[in-house]
């Protein structure tokens, strides 16, 4: 998992915020906490998985503008002072974070089951311990059952998905 993080937190995020904040659930309790707390079709998965990490963001991040950005951290705490932009900076940039983190993963040759049916309220009750942790995902990392291995599903093409403005 600290390969994962060491590769993921180099990704690119506004005024270098990097908001994300990880919850690695390995322990038996904790996954049982987690899976309580999930969709039913993603209950045995986070039994199952090795780890799942919860992908929060902290609504608080610019206070670690001075590490991050040195050279420009009180100008960007002053803006990141409003509520509603520090909201939405931390939850786009930590759902980056998370997409880094499936790519940093994938890259170190595991699996990951992202996922978004759970009780977000009850996660970040259960396993924030920052007074500003928002919206959180949570996803499945570990080697998947060459049982339950299926053909990946269709995306769609580039004309599809896009358009030239």
């Amino acid at each position: 998992m600290r390969e994962i993080y060491d590769l993921l937190k180099w990704g690119p995020t506004s005024a270098n915020s990097s908001p994300a904040r990880f919850v690695w659930v390995r322990s038996a309790g904790g996954k049982a906490t987690l899976a309580g707390l999930a969709a039913e079709p993603n209950k045995p998965k986070i039994l199952k998985a090795p780890v799942t990490v919860i992908i929060g963001h902290d609504l608080d991040f610019a206070g670690e503008l001075p590490k991050l950005l040195p050279h420009a951290a009180e100008v960007m705490q002053k803006y990141f002072a409003a509520p509603d932009v520090a909201e939405v900076t931390a939850m786009r940039n930590g759902t980056l974070q998370g997409a880094y983190l499936i790519v940093a993963a994938r890259a170190l040759g595991l699996d990951c089951g992202p996922m978004s049916g759970f009780d977000n309220a009850g996660v970040i009750r259960r396993f924030s311990q920052a007074r500003g942790f928002g919206r959180t995902l949570i996803c499945s990392i570990g080697h998947r059952d060459p049982a339950s291995v299926f053909l990946r599903n269709p995306r769609l093409g580039f004309e599809e998905a896009g358009r030239w403005a």
